[in-house]
């Protein structure tokens, strides 16, 4: 059986994915556009939830399949697998709190994994290759899709949320890893693989240089859509006057 090349990050197929993943951005905003507000719009969001379902079920599937269930990569308690089933949530029904996390998480951490991947595997077409591109570049469109394709503003109240979410989600995974001995979330300790927490320091400070930038990323991508713009009836009074 012939060696399998490591995957090598921004090597040919790691470019490749990129570039796949900036096209398809493309697409998804400017095809949202064309069809918002329309039956076609709510046709094309529920294929695009049941694409994602139906793949991210799937490989959860392999992944639990006996002969292939590792207990430190199985279990879906990622951020990213929460950010994928929020994502299939508010594809099918546009509700606002699934649409606000798919927005944060996708659009700030989800980026973090396609830049900087910690894939320790072969590369391309080995499944954990594409298990790790398809999951979060999906994730990623389906941010893009509701909040520049379909239309769909956060406000501050949506980014207290999503804290308030990501910190229980941090502290129940923090305690499963220290239970199972594993290290979702990269809570417990960095990756292997380089990766942007480098910058960050040593465990535990890490973690809050993480949340500090988080916090302000969060309320950057926040602010835009607060802002009142001048209401055209405004400015025709002034005018008048």
């Amino acid at each position: 059986m012939p060696n399998e090349e490591v995957f090598v990050p921004y090597g040919p197929t790691h470019w490749a994915a990129l570039g796949v993943c900036v096209l398809g951005a493309a697409v998804v905003v400017v095809l949202g556009r064309r069809l918002r507000d329309s039956e076609a719009e709510v046709i094309f969001s529920r294929v695009f939830a049941s694409v994602l379902a139906t793949y991210t079920v799937t490989m959860l599937v392999y992944r639990w399949w006996p002969g292939n269930f590792e207990v430190h990569i199985s279990l879906p308690v990622h951020l990213s697998d929460l950010a994928w089933m929020v994502a299939v949530i508010a594809l099918w029904t546009r509700v606002r709190w699934a649409t606000a996390l798919t927005y944060y998480w996708g659009l700030t951490l989800n980026p973090q994994a396609i830049l900087t991947p910690a894939l320790d595997s072969p590369d391309f077409p080995h499944i954990d290759f594409i298990d790790l591109w398809v999951q979060h570049i999906l994730v990623l469109w389906a941010a893009l899709y509701l909040m520049w394709g379909r239309g769909g503003p956060v406000d501050w109240r949506s980014y207290r949320l999503t804290l308030a979410v990501t910190v229980m989600w941090a502290v129940a995974t923090f305690g499963l890893n220290n239970w199972l001995g594993t290290n979702y979330g990269f809570l417990n300790g960095k990756p292997d693989n380089p990766s942007i927490l480098d910058l960050f320091g040593s465990w535990p400070w890490y973690l809050l240089v993480e949340f500090l930038i988080i916090t302000v990323a969060w309320a950057l991508i926040t602010w835009p859509w607060t802002i009142r713009r001048p209401r055209s009836a405004e400015i025709r009074v002034e005018t008048a006057g």
